[in-house]
């Protein structure tokens, strides 16, 4: 990993050389409009128990058939992990996030200027904490131009973003309640981006995952789908997008 400007500017002002540290090659999945572009691109970060069959695609084709460039990232395979949802926070899927940012943005039907971030659950956190205000961002040469979080814990957040950012949750969320991410809001500063917070009557985790039609248990936590909730959010995204990217 290159390291950027102002991680130079840093060390040389303590008298330190920073060294390019070898990434971790990721899979990851490419889908596209037709057409040359350029438009405007999603990266997605998948939750605590990995790429789920068919639930990622899901949002790959929505995201593209709304007219956007998608690449959702694999954290875990290349890495031999198959899931972290025993409470592991593993703080490299920042840099995963960064690195497909860099990635999308050498693509010549990919506009750089516009590539939001898009996290559900674990891979939530990871955006809120990839687009914190004062946080990873400011080392980062690249910018993120939006981030959306599905169901994140937001008490490690202070609410703070440096873009404009849309938080999407449950009420009846039991593994990352709804309460932290209002407590949240309550408190921010005012400084940097807009965020929004989206509570959905009724709603539990993993809401927006057709897979979970009829809830199960995980860690001790009730998933499962809820089709109003879910087709609400999805047009909130929508709309959040939209207007985020416009230029």
């Amino acid at each position: 990993m290159k390291p950027t400007p102002f991680q130079v500017r840093i060390a040389q002002q303590n008298g330190h050389v920073v060294q390019a540290i070898p990434g971790t090659p990721l899979n990851g999945y490419l889908t596209r409009p037709p057409g040359e572009g350029k438009f405007p691109a999603v990266v997605v970060l998948h939750g605590c128990s990995g790429l789920f069959p068919g639930g990622e695609k899901t949002w790959s084709e929505r995201l593209s058939s709304w007219g956007y460039v998608v690449l959702v990232v694999d954290s875990f395979s290349t890495r031999g992990i198959k899931e972290t949802c025993d409470g592991l926070h593993f703080v490299d899927r920042v840099y995963d996030a960064y690195g497909a940012l860099e990635f999308l943005s050498k693509y010549s039907f990919v506009d750089p200027q516009r590539i939001a971030l898009m996290g559900f659950s674990a891979g939530g956190i990871t955006t809120l904490e990839a687009v914190q205000l004062g946080g990873a961002e400011r080392l980062m040469e690249g910018k993120f131009k939006a981030a959306i979080a599905y169901y994140p814990n937001c008490s490690a957040a202070n609410g703070d973003m440096a873009v404009p950012t849309l938080i999407l949750i449950g009420e009846l969320d039991d593994w990352t309640p709804a309460k932290k991410c209002q407590e949240m809001m309550a408190h921010r500063s005012g400084k940097g981006s807009p965020v929004q917070l989206d509570v959905f009557k009724g709603a539990r985790h993993a809401f927006v995952s057709p897979g979970f039609k009829t809830g199960t248990e995980h860690y001790g936590h009730r998933e499962e789908y809820n089709a109003a909730a879910a087709d609400q959010s999805i047009s909130d995204v929508r709309v959040f997008l939209r207007g985020v990217f416009v230029n």
